[in-house]
């Protein structure tokens, strides 16, 4: 899998760069956690609720164990363990208070499983792993969960239990429970039907035969937390490590019981020692964050300047209005004054009472922030006599939302809850509404030139490749609705083009000659566009793009949203005729053409849940769907998964059987604590493959529109008076 780390996106709607220059603190995002304490988090919304502990497989847990225990909702903690001649990452989420997930990344050095794996090289091997808490603990009653461990994978560690966790007092805990598969490998009490007996399987599908299966066996332990830093963990294991100590003789396994230690840093990060099984000894990092909570929860952005009231009589004076001079002059001040808070006139309509503005808002991540600063502004430049106060964002030269305050709640109201301004403000549909862009404006140029790094992962001859090098973008707007843009990359160091495994595929190598494009491509010009968005009717919005619109692909690209400004629902058809680039990434042109193409459904279910639907032609000439499911976080943060099915069957995709993933963004602002609407995502594939294949146009619509729509400026709302 070939995956560019960092995804800088500026949600302004200039430019996507991908980048490493603004964001070189990201590099250790999901190593470096917010604080962590034990404080009641009840009293203090601002502190973080510290996890139980992990253990070797990067789930909750004794040592080897699972425990029943679930980490505080949306944690995200990334595990790094050592035992023996087995390396294990694992990335694991809190989806819910009872639901998490795991995705696991691990190497057995030396592992034997004949006739694939002849022990003469190491073993990699990806897994996910899901759990959830049937029972909570009480006073009498103890939590209980229920796992599947390598469900998704290609089953090696494999298996299933059942798992209860007690605390006697409020430093002793006690685990016990019952597992299968690996788990009930050791120590067998009965059994549940017949196991399949192969031990690796192909990857990517349900295991689902096997699930609770075969032997079971018990395994428990005690923790006991001797100070508020220090844990000790004695544990008992079902698990006999069959592959790894009697086939492979990777170890002597001698006895079932392990002892652990746990030191907990005062953010929460946990660093184990391990003794194992009577004859290893293992150690673990894990690292916690959660996107619920930031650093710096007030952030570091100045002040907005206050609203400023009206006196009875002022509000009369119309003398204003009739005097063209004063009325330009009232114009240039709110253009500076929104300027100190870094933020755009783009036009402004003036009338006695009423008055709209187009905004511009290049920096501030939450939109009401913005729309609070500019409505403020307002109070302080605009005559008194002006009572209604619309302000229109615009991205991309599209209206999307208009905001209307009336002045006088904005006076009343300010040192109010946020709330109370939001019932007394009307949220619409822009369509119409928004003054014509100034002269002047445009055209505009905007460029970056910075590092970069991108990585390579999972491929079974090294793991990790990486990339470094030099990237220079630049976007002209050309007119409101018009941009111009390119990125040029140069290659200064790295090893992705040292890549030498084979890729067999049976269908048009769409993806799979991604080594060649690295190879080859030095310099590149990893895009270049120009692109054309509308807003053509009440709730209808559109882009058009032309070019080299990708890293293999150029082409032409349209789209056509459906999305009402209050609702739930939206709707999106794309459709592109691309032509496959030369491995330089210059001018040239290969002979693979295809139309490719997408009816798509996008839908809020609620509690920061959003869920993705694509249905169409992917770049193969496959036919199928994409699922995605992502949970959003008002600061911005999103972390989420996709899968996609097409008619290619299992057997012809290839290893990992259907494309797959995970994706985690990041704002830039969540870990400065200065506002920027560059966000960062992260797309964590098992495997880069032909089937399933989309184009990665750049600007779609949606992500773009969404943000200034009733749900969304609602759930930020709080951020208005910022």
């Amino acid at each position: 899998m070939q995956m560019e780390f960092f995804r800088a996106h500026n949600k302004a709607g200039g430019c996507t760069l991908l980048r490493w220059s603004r964001s070189v603190g990201m590099s250790a995002l999901l190593l470096a956690p917010v604080a962590v304490t034990a404080e009641d988090t009840a009293e203090n919304p601002f502190v973080v609720p510290r996890p139980p502990s992990y253990n070797l497989y990067g789930t909750v847990g004794l040592i080897d164990m699972p425990s029943a225990e679930m980490a505080p909702d949306a944690t995200l903690s990334t595990t790094l363990a050592q035992l023996g001649d087995t390396t294990r990452s694992t990335l694991t989420f809190q989806i819910l208070p009872r639901l998490s997930g795991s995705f696991r990344y691990s190497g057995i050095a030396g592992l034997y499983i004949p006739p694939v794996y002849d022990g003469s090289r190491t073993y990699y091997d990806r897994s996910f792993d899901l759990r959830y808490q049937l029972l909570t603990e009480d006073k009498w009653r103890p939590a209980v969960s229920v796992g599947l461990q390598d469900f998704l994978g290609t089953g090696l560690y494999g298996g299933e239990y059942i798992v209860a966790t007690k605390a006697i007092t409020p430093k002793l805990r006690l685990t016990g429970g019952l597992g299968w598969g690996r788990l009930g490998s050791y120590g067998a009490i009965g059994s549940t039907g017949t196991r399949p007996s192969e031990i690796i399987g192909r990857g990517g599908v349900p295991n689902y035969d096997r699930w609770f299966r075969g032997d079971f066996a018990p395994f428990g332990g005690v923790e006991w937390q001797a100070t508020d830093n220090l844990t000790f963990t004695v544990e008992y294991s079902s698990d006999a490590y069959i592959e790894e100590s009697s086939v492979s003789g990777l170890f002597d396994r001698q006895s079932p019981w392990n002892f652990g230690i746990d030191y907990r840093m005062k953010n929460g990060n946990q660093l184990s020692l391990f003794s194992l099984y009577g004859t290893e000894f293992g150690a673990m990092l894990t690292l916690h964050n959660n996107p619920r909570y930031a650093g710096s929860p007030g952030g570091r952005n100045g002040a907005p300047v206050p609203v400023k009231p009206r006196l009875a009589a002022d509000k009369r004076d119309l003398g204003w209005t009739g005097d063209s001079v004063q009325t330009d002059n009232i114009k240039s001040r709110l253009k500076k004054a929104l300027k100190r808070d870094d933020l755009i006139l783009e036009g402004l309509t003036l009338s006695a009472t009423k008055a709209v503005l187009r905004l511009g808002n290049p920096r501030y991540m939450e939109e009401p922030q913005a729309i609070g600063r500019a409505a403020r502004v307002m109070t302080r430049i605009l005559p008194a006599s002006v009572e209604e106060l619309t302000i229109v964002p615009i991205v991309n030269g599209m209206t999307t939302t208009s905001v209307t305050f009336n002045r006088t709640d904005l006076e009343r109201l300010e040192n109010a809850p946020a709330s109370e301004l939001l019932a007394k403000t009307r949220i619409e549909n822009a369509y119409g509404k928004a003054p014509a862009a100034d002269d002047g404006l445009y055209p505009a140029l905007s460029w970056s030139l910075g590092p970069y790094i991108a990585f390579s992962m999972f491929d079974p001859d090294n793991p990790l490749r990486a990339d470094f090098g030099v990237r220079l973008t630049a976007d002209y707007q050309i007119a409101p609705n018009w941009v111009l843009s390119g990125s040029l990359a140069q290659k200064v160091s790295g090893n992705l083009d040292e890549t030498t495994r084979a890729t067999i595929s049976t269908l048009p190598r769409v993806r799979t000659d991604h080594a060649q494009y690295s190879r080859q491509g030095n310099p590149a010009i990893e895009h270049l566009t120009l692109t054309t968005f509308g807003h053509p009717g009440k709730d209808i919005y559109s882009r058009l793009t032309f070019g080299y619109l990708e890293k293999m692909f150029a082409g032409i690209s349209g789209e056509l949203l459906w999305k009402p400004v209050d609702s739930r629902l939206a709707l999106g058809a794309e459709l592109n005729y691309v032509q496959q680039r030369d491995f330089d990434q210059l001018f040239g042109l290969r002979s693979y053409d295809t139309f490719t193409g997408h009816l798509s459904a996008y839908y809020q279910f609620g509690n920061g849940f959003h869920g993705q639907l694509d249905v169409g032609r992917y770049l193969a000439g496959d036919y199928g769907a994409t699922v995605s499911v992502d949970r959003e976080f008002d600061n911005g943060w999103r972390v989420g998964a996709y899968a996609t099915f097409t008619n290619v069957d299992f057997d012809d995709f290839g290893e990992g059987s259907f494309d797959k993933g995970l994706r985690i963004t990041i704002p830039v602002a969540w870990v400065l604590g200065s506002p920027t609407r560059q966000e960062n995502t992260t797309v964590i594939q098992s495997l880069t493959r032909d089937g399933g294949a989309r184009l990665n146009v750049r600007d779609r619509l949606y992500p773009r529109i969404r943000d200034y729509h009733k749900r969304e400026l609602t759930n930020e709302w709080g951020r208005v008076w910022r």
